[in-house]
């Protein structure tokens, strides 16, 4: 038997830590007797939400890409520009820190949090490798804080570009968008309760130990 997985938690004592103040109080007691909050074992449908929150950010990531972030008026015309396309332009012109920011930002941090929260989501439900997933979610949490640079570049590019009638940096839609996943992926990240990947963990262990028994 793995000794981590064989130590009893509190939840199987039936005891819940308070989420709002930090007490541990049996769950039976459904509200906190510090401050009154509700009492859970675990976030209620946390891998519900953060599903339902990972789907819907990664609808968005398409249009967040394949509609222009960046609308130029001048005298020349109007031109529009989409993250990649605005990454391949500052990397040409050899801005190579502005391009290295936004390709960082706005292309692999919201991919690597997608593809960290369908793996944490998976964990859950099948308890494989609980130490490799704790670290994802450690560093998920870490490099959400990163999400929203490239949006920072957008409006200081915008307030400073602003030439009057020679030229007007504008923010396109996509910007919406891009926002809309970034929030999405931070809040799915906030909603999943990490402890479920050792719950379910424990449920591996415990099966296979009835199945060699």
């Amino acid at each position: 038997m793995n000794h981590e997985f064989s130590r009893a938690s509190a939840a199987r004592h039936g005891l819940a830590h308070c989420s709002t103040c930090g007490f541990l109080a049996p769950v039976k007691e459904e509200v906190c007797p510090r401050c009154r909050s509700t009492l859970h074992l675990r976030h209620p449908q946390s891998l519900q939400r953060t599903w339902a929150l990972l789907i819907a950010s990664l609808l968005l990531y398409f249009p967040a890409n394949a509609l222009p972030i960046l609308r130029v008026e001048s005298g020349n015309g109007v031109q529009e520009s989409t993250i990649m396309r605005g990454v391949i332009q500052f990397w040409q012109e050899k801005d190579y820190p502005i391009a290295i920011v936004i390709f960082t930002a706005s292309i692999v941090i919201p991919v690597l949090k997608i593809l960290a929260l369908a793996v944490l989501c998976i964990a859950a439900q099948t308890g494989k490798r609980p130490h490799l997933m704790t670290r994802i979610y450690r560093v998920t949490e870490v490099i959400g804080r990163w999400s929203m640079i490239d949006i920072f570049v957008v409006a200081i590019m915008v307030a400073l570009v602003q030439l009057g009638s020679v030229m007007s940096i504008l923010p396109g839609p996509a910007v919406l968008s891009f926002a809309a996943v970034v929030i999405l992926t931070m809040i799915g990240a906030m909603t999943f309760d990490p402890r479920l990947i050792w719950d379910a963990a424990y449920r591996v262990e415990q099966t296979n130990k009835h199945k060699h028994a």
